[in-house]
């Protein structure tokens, strides 16, 4: 994921930082608690698309 990318994306819902987990291909939000999927390095910013944190994630 490019970095530049990563600075300007934000969290749809709450407009904030979004961290990139590279082993799972998404961008999660922790104030939200979810996981937004990156398919074919393309971040999917959809509320509908996203998966919510387990209880165990951080």
């Amino acid at each position: 994921m490019d970095k530049h990318l990563l600075e300007i994306l934000a969290c749809p819902i709450c407009k904030g930082k979004l961290e990139y987990r590279k082993a799972s291909q998404e961008l999660v939000c922790k104030f939200d608690r979810l996981a937004f999927p990156v398919k074919d390095g393309i971040p999917v910013m959809l509320e509908d698309e996203a998966r919510p944190l387990g209880a165990e994630e951080n």
